[in-house]
């Protein structure tokens, strides 16, 4: 059941990924007085809304592992085969969650429509993502556990996939298992190519590796599709219930309520993605993982595709500081913004 990636027609499938050490390009320098420190590798992606490549930097080809950031595809597939959710508990079934008590409840509450309880769960135990709710869960002497773990609204939606379709619960991370299948189906449907690899992500489920461009049109594909669709609200919860695919204080959600319709979704190792109801959509990968890149790099990709610079502002990077005062920030390379000042001017400050 393949599908054309950026137009829905149907077609045949892509051939997979290439397999290789990917040729990254500069894409956000860290400036701190005038002089460029350090310099943060990686790849951008921006589609038009026809779906065709506006922008590339690097390399948008390769095999890549889009980590968390595949979560909404994931999560079409789940709708496909079945899984009855809406609003802030789909939402919760695509999250990277912060570990806050309502993402807990929210993971209770899945499990319980399905006739289950954490131990039925296979993801691995862990403390909180958000470091305040961490701290405070560590003062209270809690113990790691699976529904803290941030992709237990992921795992109690595959349990309740599996068990409305009468397939078996306690190998659901099996890759051959049919749920499994069925995900990798809806990935390669999506993307509109073949899945290069499939190995084992953090949390225990398959993670199925595609191209930064693959990545790119399934997200434009969510966006785009009819009201109604498993697409559509995928991407109508997670817009509506920014923070339960997140978390308070995460830039994912604050991206989204910046930017009227934006579907966006971050994941581990310097991945984002993010797109616009029209199919404009950026991806980016940051090859050393850094999160301090990844903001400031999506940004200045929305606003080549278009977005409002002045909806962007709080997203242009943490300022870099000497002594107490603010010396330098990271920059997105020219190749990404063309208005990026050259480094020796970018500061006219001169730290002792």
């Amino acid at each position: 059941m393949s599908t054309d990636a950026a137009t829905g027609c149907g077609s045949s499938l892509g051939a997979a990924p290439s397999v290789r050490e990917p040729l990254h390009a500069p894409v956000a320098h860290l400036v701190r007085g005038g002089v460029i420190e350090g310099i943060h590798y990686g790849s951008v992606v921006v589609l038009a809304a026809d779906g065709s490549v506006d922008l590339q930097i690097g390399d948008i080809e390769a095999a890549f592992y889009p980590r968390s950031a595949l979560k909404p595809v994931q999560a079409v597939a789940m709708v496909r085969a079945g899984l009855p959710l809406d609003g802030d508990l789909l939402s919760l079934a695509a999250a990277s969650h912060s570990g806050e008590e309502r993402h807990l409840a929210g993971s209770r509450r899945i499990l319980e429509l399905a006739g289950l309880t954490e131990d039925d769960l296979r993801n691995v135990p862990d403390l909180p993502f958000d470091p305040v709710v961490r701290e405070n869960w560590i003062r209270a002497e809690r113990l790691p556990s699976r529904l803290a773990q941030n992709c237990s609204g992921k795992h109690a939606a595959m349990l309740y996939t599996a068990r409305l379709n009468g397939w078996s619960l306690d190998d659901y991370l099996d890759p051959a298992h049919p749920l499994q299948q069925a995900i990798e189906e809806i990935v390669e449907d999506l993307t509109g190519q073949s899945v290069a690899q499939v190995t084992v992500d953090g949390c225990g489920a398959p993670l199925f590796a595609v191209s930064l461009h693959g990545l790119a049109r399934a997200a434009a594909r969510i966006t785009t599709a009819p009201p109604g669709t498993p697409e559509a609200r995928v991407a109508d919860a997670m817009r509506e219930h920014a923070e339960m695919a997140s978390g308070s204080g995460r830039d994912v959600a604050a991206l989204m309520r910046a930017v009227p319709g934006l579907l966006a979704k971050d994941g581990f190792e310097g991945v984002q993605v993010a797109a616009l109801p029209d199919g404009r959509t950026v991806a980016v990968k940051i090859a050393d993982g850094a999160d301090r890149a990844r903001v400031p790099v999506t940004a200045a990709a929305l606003a080549r595709a278009g977005v409002d610079p002045a909806a962007l502002t709080e997203f242009a990077g943490a300022p870099l500081l000497g002594g107490g005062a603010v010396v330098g920030h990271i920059r997105p390379t020219r190749a990404l913004d063309p208005l990026t000042e050259p480094p020796a001017a970018a500061l006219s400050a001169r730290p002792v």
